[in-house]
């Protein structure tokens, strides 16, 4: 089977001030003389060893089940930062996402060939990181036109932002586990997540967004978001999704 290819590269933020880790893997048999879909993935390293990512990215490339895409992993660099940086109400929220829209994306369409174009760019995440990725894609519509959500933590803002958005902007993947009920929280608090995604889901649904969701038995953990990785690539990203002749390849 053919196999990616991983990169290591490092971006100094300007809104952030200071350098962040970028993991690039390209997909087999990856051509700069295609254009390739970008998928930005929070919590990096935990969906690349947790989730099996690159793993199952090669598996469903391979057999024709996804369109060949490039994904850029950002891991975190504590659980401290990762708070500050993916809570809606971090102290880093808001020029973290400026970072995705005007600093990340810029440069990959710079180093990497690519459709530039909102629908061609996915942003992907588990709990906190689901939440900055849904919170980006509402804030940025221009820039991302997908979210792919695993258990997101969820609040009033980002209902209030799904209620005023164009649906036709956005297509998401959206799970949560229906013993979600009392997950124990970064700031050693006990939240209720299923009770929010549910609300989401039905705001979703009630808008007319693409999307898909699933229930899953069981609660906030990867042993149950790791087998909809696949899942929710092939909804995402079937094969054909982008016409390359059309796009002028």
């Amino acid at each position: 089977m053919a196999e990616g290819k991983m990169l290591e590269e490092k971006l100094f933020s300007k809104h952030l001030n200071e350098e962040m880790d970028i993991i690039i893997y390209l997909p087999p048999e990856y051509s700069p003389l295609y254009k390739y879909p970008l998928f930005i993935v929070q919590d990096g390293k935990d969906y690349m060893s947790f989730g099996k990512l690159p793993k199952y990215v090669d598996e469903l490339t391979n057999q024709n089940q996804i369109q060949k895409a490039i994904f850029i992993c950002l891991p975190y660099k504590t659980v401290e930062d990762r708070r500050k940086k993916y809570h809606p109400d971090g102290e880093q929220n808001e020029a973290y996402m400026r970072f995705l829209a005007h600093e990340l994306v810029p440069y990959l369409e710079d180093s990497y060939p690519s459709f530039q174009m909102a629908r061609s760019r996915f942003l992907m995440g588990d709990s906190l990181g689901a939440s900055v990725s849904l919170k980006a894609a509402l804030k940025y519509p221009f820039t991302f036109g997908n979210a792919i959500l695993h258990s997101p933590f969820v609040n009033d803002e980002l209902l209030d932002l799904v209620s005023k958005a164009n649906p036709a902007s956005l297509k998401v993947f959206h799970i949560v586990g229906d013993a979600e009920t009392e997950v124990e929280t970064t700031d050693n608090k006990v939240a209720n997540f299923l009770e929010p995604n549910e609300k989401l889901h039905a705001l979703i649904e009630q808008k007319g967004f693409e999307s898909e969701f699933h229930l899953f038995n069981g609660g906030h953990r990867w042993k149950y978001w790791q087998p909809f990785i696949k899942t929710s690539l092939t909804f995402m990203l079937p094969t054909h999704t982008f016409d390359l002749e059309s796009m002028g390849v």
